[in-house]
């Protein structure tokens, strides 16, 4: 099996054993922190080699039974095991292939998820709404652990405002090819005349950077607003100023929490928060250069349309950046990204598009 190249085995191989002479050095857990980190990263590269041997199993498998064939009288009777065990290994290298394309400084940290309602009035709430339940079914179904930090209902319906944390191994690599807005066609449930209608919402997505020493932030750059907070949460949370605002002067991005009880924790998770977009937008101006060299325009920036989502007249949901698209809209709204998050790896790394499974287009 040649696929080691592809792959960088050699560094990944070396990677994990310096990272094993680390965890067995007596004065390791002389500082836990730094400790935690380590077997962390021992963990993660593991994980990443554990496929690759996996793989490397069943290719052994397949020469022994292609040996079998040929010595047995009756060499046909192998041939469904084969080409199943061969089928096997072709998913399997695909999904290697993926896993290297996720490479970015911030790829494999966890992840943290915004979605808010734009034009669209109560149809774009519950759009927005309709939204994060994806989001929470693909965390479900792939393995990470999704946690609704904030959720804001709706005037009528739907949610104005949401937060929610997705942990696990690269949550931020594939949640990434979500940053945008997202534009369904549907007709509304809110609509008397039964007419078809567009509505936006916009998803932002950001790295949960843990320390300070993976982006700076300086006291004079930043300014603390505190206000009380609205909704649910008693008379303590809305007779106190215990919501926070800190907006970062240098590039004009805001946050806000007001979720928890005291000022100091929403103080602590809007830093947390910051520190995210910061990191966010760090990244996006890589690839903005990546592209530039490339001479490709990637559409990506907060405010653009990335992904349309038919309900009627037809049903498709299709990526205008990577032209990727899936027919079964529900299927993608319980949770089938799969197809979009890949073309995205692929489209930022320069390797194209994956195939569409309908050739209908957009209607405008």
């Amino acid at each position: 099996m040649n696929s080691g190249g592809i792959f960088d085995l050699p560094k990944r191989r070396q990677e994990l054993a310096a990272l094993e002479q680390q965890s067995s050095e007596p004065t390791l857990w002389d500082d836990p922190t730094a400790a935690q980190k380590l077997m962390q990263r021992l963990s993660g590269a593991k994980a990443d080699l554990e496929p690759f041997n996996i793989l490397r199993s069943s290719v052994d498998d397949v020469q022994v039974l292609y040996e079998l064939a040929q010595e047995d009288d009756n060499p046909d009777s192998y041939e469904t095991e084969v080409v199943k065990a061969i089928q096997d290994i072709e998913t399997g290298l695909d999904s290697l292939e993926v896993k290297t394309l996720l490479a970015g400084t911030y790829d494999s940290v966890d992840a943290i998820l915004e979605v808010k309602p734009g034009a669209g009035g109560t149809e774009a709430c519950d759009w927005a709404a309709m939204l994060l339940r994806m989001y929470v079914r693909w965390a479900e179904d792939n393995g990470f652990k999704a946690e609704i930090h904030e959720e804001l209902p709706g005037e009528v319906a739907g949610l104005s405002f949401a937060t929610v944390f997705i942990s696990g191994r690269n949550a931020y690599g594939f949640l990434k090819s979500e940053h945008g807005v997202h534009r369904l066609v549907r007709i509304s449930p809110f609509n008397a005349n039964g007419k078809r209608q567009t509505s936006f919402a916009a998803v932002e997505v950001m790295p949960q950077v843990e320390s300070d020493t993976d982006v700076e932030i300086r006291a004079e750059d930043i300014r603390l607003d505190t206000y009380r907070a609205s909704g649910a949460g008693g008379q303590h949370v809305n007779k106190t100023s215990s919501a926070v605002r800190i907006t970062h002067i240098p590039t004009g991005i805001v946050v806000q929490c007001q979720n928890e009880r005291s000022q100091l924790q929403n103080k602590e998770l809007a830093m947390h928060m910051l520190r995210g977009k910061l990191a966010e937008a760090k990244a996006r101006q890589e690839e903005a250069k990546l592209a530039a060299i490339r001479g490709t325009q990637l559409n990506i920036e907060w405010g653009s349309q990335i992904r349309s989502y038919v309900f009627q007249p037809y049903t498709l949901v299709k990526d205008v950046r990577t032209k990727a698209s899936v027919g079964d809209v529900q299927k993608v709204m319980d949770g089938y990204l799969e197809p979009f998050m890949t073309a995205y790896l692929r489209y930022i790394a320069g390797k194209g598009t994956s195939g569409d499974d309908s050739n209908d287009d957009m209607d405008a």
